[in-house]
């Protein structure tokens, strides 16, 4: 079979813990849809306390899978990340001038824990044999630092530094701004691009959960670079993509120890809960239709179902009825499920989730005295809220479910979270019970067993 994807080499070091090196180049080329391949130059043994020990793999060897890989079809891109020693240096460098391979050139010299991945005496090295052949060179600012030889405090300074690198050779400098503390204290976090001319690449400085020290955010740039470069984009074009793709994965970034570790995946991992999602409120409604009873206990304003992404933050990351579920003379009907056309609903599930992050899904059914007792003989936890004491100037649900919650706890001293929260309406406010699940299929599944609970006990 023809491989129709862009293929990307990385050539680097291996980060057992997964969150740098090799491990985030392969997951960030997947996650940006480009053939990921890699060759091994080294195997560190390192986690969120640092580096413990580190192996070069023997220069052999590197030839031997750098060969392997071009020689077998060919490669669109090239990034480098961790080249330890001066003669592995030569020997990836004459490599890449012999096959002609464009190559993104990540200077990787120290690990986010500090630790040394490049022998002090081999900076020269990379400065004569690599830079020079590279497309574009990504340093960091203390990684500019060393190669420029300038001390670099501020933006004048990263532009003075370029300038500088881009003479020894590199046609394209990229400096991460992420070391620069006056543009941190601003919020800012800007990227300088010189090819002769300068380009700001400026984006919000991202402060980590407690304050932890990101990892694998200069692998996963470069990466995300070569992979854009190979799908055909101008360097600015690219740079732009990527500087956006880290960001998004440093903010979905998993705390491990110390270090924040940058989330490749997250984009697809929330594509597919999103398509879990609305398939779940689809079955859910096609569920409803054919409940018995379910009918009778249509509120008059409609009913609604909807469910949320693991990491809801607004309305559009919830799914739910558009339009609303109605009880007709031709039966139930629903409209269309899709993300974002349910504001009372979508609120309803937000504002529970910022209390039980489990429970992503969420109807809302008519009030009787007799549908709450079936509640609590079906075993589900009961609270309510009193919607004539709602403060002016906050919405229901918000207001609503924390009510609830903290009048169950009161009563019962304990601190579970309602399964089930009604009120008794308010002038031109309709009665309202509300069941909230883990699911909507599992919502549905409580209102199955509700139902049963009531029989014929309810006009």
């Amino acid at each position: 079979m023809q491989l129709t994807r862009k293929r990307v080499l990385t050539i680097g070091g291996s980060d057992c813990s997964g969150g740098a090196g090799i491990q985030a180049d392969v997951k960030t080329f997947s996650a940006l849809g480009v053939y990921g391949a890699s060759v091994l130059t080294a195997v560190t043994a390192q986690n969120s306390s640092g580096v413990q020990d580190m192996q070069e793999v023997p220069v052999e060897l590197v030839k031997s899978q750098l060969e392997s890989i071009i020689g077998d079809r060919a490669v669109d891109y090239v990034k480098t990340g961790m080249l330890y020693s001066a003669m592995m240096i030569k020997t990836v460098a004459a490599l890449l001038k012999k096959y002609g391979v464009p190559f993104v050139l990540d200077p990787v010299m120290k690990a986010g824990s500090g630790s040394a991945l490049l022998e002090r005496d081999s900076v020269n090295t990379l400065i004569e044999h690599l830079l020079p052949l590279c497309q574009v060179l990504t340093p960091n600012v203390p990684e500019a630092n060393v190669i420029s030889g300038l001390k670099i405090k501020t933006l004048a300074d990263a532009r003075d530094a370029a300038i500088t690198i881009h003479e020894l050779g590199a046609p394209v400098v990229i400096i991460k701004g992420g070391h620069l503390k006056r543009e941190i204290v601003a919020g800012k976090a800007t990227d300088l691009i010189y090819d002769g001319d300068f380009e700001e690449l400026r984006g919000r400085y991202i402060k980590t959960k407690k304050g932890g020290i990101v990892h694998g955010a200069g692998c996963t740039f470069s990466a995300a670079l070569a992979a854009e470069l190979a799908k055909g984009k101008n360097i600015r074009v690219a740079a732009a993509s990527a500087k956006k793709f880290v960001y998004d994965a440093i903010s979905h970034g998993d705390l491990v120890s110390s270090l924040v570790v940058v989330n490749q995946a997250y984009r697809m991992r929330e594509d597919a809960d999103r398509y879990y999602v609305l398939e779940n409120v689809k079955e859910a409604v096609r569920m409803l239709k054919t409940a018995n009873g379910f009918a009778s206990v249509i509120p008059e304003v409609g009913t609604n179902i909807g469910m949320a992404i693991a990491d809801a933050k607004t309305e559009n990351d919830v799914a739910a009825v558009d339009g609303r579920i109605r009880s007709t003379i031709e039966g139930v009907r629903a409209g269309d499920v899709d993300f974002g056309v349910s504001s009372h609903v979508a609120r309803m599930i937000l504002a529970m989730m910022e209390h039980d992050s489990e429970k992503r899904s969420a109807i809302n059914v008519k009030y009787t005295p007799e549908l709450i007792v079936a509640c609590k003989q079906s075993g589900l936890i009961v609270s309510s809220f009193d919607r004539a004491k709602e403060p002016m100037r906050e919405a229901t649900m918000d207001w609503g479910v924390k009510e609830a919650i903290k009048n169950l706890n009161r009563k019962a001293l304990t601190k579970d979270f309602p399964d089930v929260i009604f009120d008794l309406g308010a002038i031109g406010k309709e009665p309202m019970v509300r069941i909230f699940g883990n699911t909507a299929v599992g919502v549905v599944l409580k209102l199955r067993k509700i139902l049963d609970a009531l029989g014929d006990g309810i006009e």
